[in-house]
């Protein structure tokens, strides 16, 4: 593994990143958070930006870069390649100037003390915008270069939903925007959008949310008002209407299942800070996630480090009014904002999941109270995953009945609510809400 340094400049290090995700496979969340720190201050911003954008176009980039090359890179090698990768990058997508992305890149195979692959990315890119005409007419004929995205992941939107997975892939393709939730125990949204306006920073309210604030730009949370003091957070509106499908009431013993990092027991408490709170995670690291958001919102929640689904070894057996299971699932419906997803995310990993979904919901059911709710939802727009996994839910429960909503948070289903990626500009989520008989 290649070491960070600030030294490499921005493309550099963009292409040590990219080569954590695609050749060994981890999360471009921890790929960046050993690597950016150790990247100059004012290459940061860019460094994040090429990350980012190629894994959101990986596909199309990496078909692209197949036609410009004889051979496959040899494995010791695999940087150069993601080098081309961002190289291309900057002619197709981001309007880089040619000589600017062609010289960078040059120059960023001898940082990488790869002197021999000038020559090599020189030709390519030059090769690129010589036969770009060509090779833009052989992309269109290639659905998941043309689309960008894995063809599997492709063949399941299509499968899924035959009239909207154009719109779906497109929406995977662009930069999301920004969106905060308003700490209703801090301030009114009214007057936080006001403050905003003080501050020169433009936003709108978030109509389908109580809480939600769209930024017209994205922007540094250290330069928010208040952000520090806790009056907001970082949160897609899609992710907010959770919360209130709950329908928090003061003195309630709620559950958060598989909570981290912490988003929504933060709404949840902010709701009714004197609840009784629990927040479960399975990961003792992602529980610090936790701690911190609660820590800066002044706000307790008790939280446990343990696999939600196996209940004998974390429950005390005290029924909870509400819980909450944000199940991991796909993330199919929140690749704007993960795009890694394209790369780490395999087809039978839908099954996987869909049994780990079918455990949390049968194992965390008989801990509801009576007339008590339950709400499952998933960042995922797979029918698998949602609808037709609470469909099964409701055929193994006699006892559970699905609440249908006055306020729908999202498209109703057969069987719960389905937003899809960009939906209202939103995430892609589902939502079902269950009460027991």
């Amino acid at each position: 593994m290649a070491k960070p340094n600030p030294t490499k400049g921005a493309r550099t290090n963009a292409a040590l990143i990219l080569n954590e995700v695609v050749v060994q496979q981890r999360s471009l969340n921890t790929a960046l958070a050993q690597y950016l720190p150790h990247v100059d201050e004012k290459d940061r911003g860019f460094c994040q930006q090429l990350c980012y954008s190629s894994l959101r176009h990986y596909p199309t980039l990496q078909f692209i870069v197949h036609q410009l090359i004889k051979k496959p890179f040899k494995a010791k090698d695999k940087d150069i390649e993601q080098l081309l990768i961002l190289g291309i990058l900057q002619l197709r997508f981001l309007n880089t100037p040619d000589h600017a992305a062609i010289s960078e890149t040059v120059d960023a195979s001898k940082k990488l003390k790869k002197v021999w692959a000038g020559g090599l990315l020189n030709a390519c890119l030059r090769n690129y915008l010589r036969q770009q005409e060509q090779i833009e007419q052989k992309l269109l004929a290639n659905d998941p270069a043309n689309y960008g995205h894995p063809s599997w992941l492709l063949s399941q939107y299509q499968q899924d939903w035959p009239e909207s997975w154009q719109d779906i892939t497109n929406a995977n393709n662009k930069q999301p925007p920004m969106m905060l939730r308003v700490n209703q125990q801090k301030v009114s949204r009214e007057a936080y959008l006001q403050q905003l306006k003080s501050e020169q920073i433009a936003a709108s309210i978030i109509e389908a949310t109580d809480q939600g604030i769209l930024l017209d730009q994205p922007c540094d949370v250290y330069k928010l008002p208040g952000f520090e003091e806790g009056w907001v957070s970082v949160q897609d509106g899609s992710a907010q209407l959770a919360t209130t499908i709950l329908d928090i009431k003061p003195g309630q013993r709620v559950l958060d299942a598989c909570a981290a990092p912490g988003g929504k027991t933060c709404h949840i408490l902010e709701t009714s800070p004197e609840n009784d709170v629990t927040a479960i995670d399975i990961s003792s690291d992602r529980l610090l996630q936790i701690q911190q958001n609660t820590d800066r919102l002044g706000l307790h929640a008790t939280l446990v480090a343990a696999d939600a689904a196996d209940t004998n070894h974390w429950w005390n057996g005290q029924a909870f009014d509400r819980i909450l299971i944000d199940a991991p699932c796909t993330g199919s419906g929140v690749i704007r904002r993960h795009p890694d997803i394209k790369l780490l995310r395999h087809p039978e990993d839908i099954d996987t999941l869909a049994s780990k979904q079918q455990a949390l919901l049968d194992n965390l059911w008989p801990l509801l109270k009576a007339d008590g709710l339950m709400v499952y939802t998933t960042c995922s727009a797979f029918k698998k995953e949602n609808e037709q996994q609470i469909e099964a839910f409701l055929q193994r429960h006699p006892d559970a009945e699905e609440v249908k909503l006055s306020s729908t948070p999202a498209t109703a289903r057969p069987f719960g609510y389905q937003r899809l990626p960009g939906d209202d500009v939103m995430d892609g989520f589902y939502y079902a809400c269950l009460r027991r008989k």
